[in-house]
């Protein structure tokens, strides 16, 4: 369960104080994924790195008591100096997990051949989205973050095979997905919320929130 508690956040722009959440309370529990639509510029990284403990809140509390993936495509904890090789034993140690297996299943789904004994800050963006999203495959959460769908790369097998894991992998956990786009949410869930003006509207079906996303436009 992520459960928000009376929850503010909000940043100075340098001109005026833009709010990302006004004193929000909501709870997402295990098993049921949900959808969040928000316009462009309106703090959806903010909210779900909010969810996996990245960013506090100015206010409220946040409660988590499951593992929560990090987001999809974030690099935070990967070190550019190290290999791949070295990031994957390294963050499998801070899970707990066998490092065996974590570099194993990274050097199968990056297929990345030679450079995955290279240090990552030498990889091309493609290569570092294949890496990182493969990493975040090799660990198992209870629930997956994704900020604005599953990330692509221009390697056709790669998507093929990371989607394939993604997806059954999502068949047993739980998943938060965040975009502009009803049709990227529709994906992964049935229901969904709107983040608007920093408040948080919560619908029992996607076809209300699209609705209401739409008509408040």
């Amino acid at each position: 369960m992520i459960e928000f508690d009376n929850v503010s956040k909000s940043f100075w722009t340098g001109t005026q104080r833009k709010v990302i959440l006004d004193r929000a309370s909501f709870r997402i529990e295990l098993g049921h994924s949900i959808g969040i639509l928000a316009p462009n510029g309106t703090g959806k990284t903010t909210l779900i790195n909010m969810m996996c403990g990245l960013e506090k809140p100015d206010e409220g509390k946040i409660r988590i008591d499951c593992r929560v993936s990090f987001p999809l495509g974030f690099m935070g904890g990967i070190t550019p100096k190290l290999s791949a090789n070295e990031n994957c034993r390294y963050i499998a140690r801070l899970y707990g997990l066998d490092p065996d297996y974590v570099e194993a299943f990274c050097r199968w789904m990056t297929d990345i051949n030679e450079y995955f004994d290279m240090p990552v800050g030498t990889y091309s963006s493609g290569m570092r989205s294949r890496f990182t999203f493969s990493l975040l495959l090799a660990l198992e959460f209870d629930v997956y973050l994704i900020d604005e769908g599953m990330p692509a790369t221009t390697d056709v097998a790669f998507n093929r095979r990371a989607g394939s894991v993604l997806f059954e992998r999502l068949k047993s956990s739980t998943v938060v997905v965040v975009s502009h786009q009803a049709a990227t949410i529709e994906k992964f869930c049935n229901s969904a919320c709107v983040l608007r003006d920093g408040k948080l509207y919560q619908f029992e079906t996607l076809e209300e929130a699209k609705q209401y996303y739409d008509y408040s436009a």
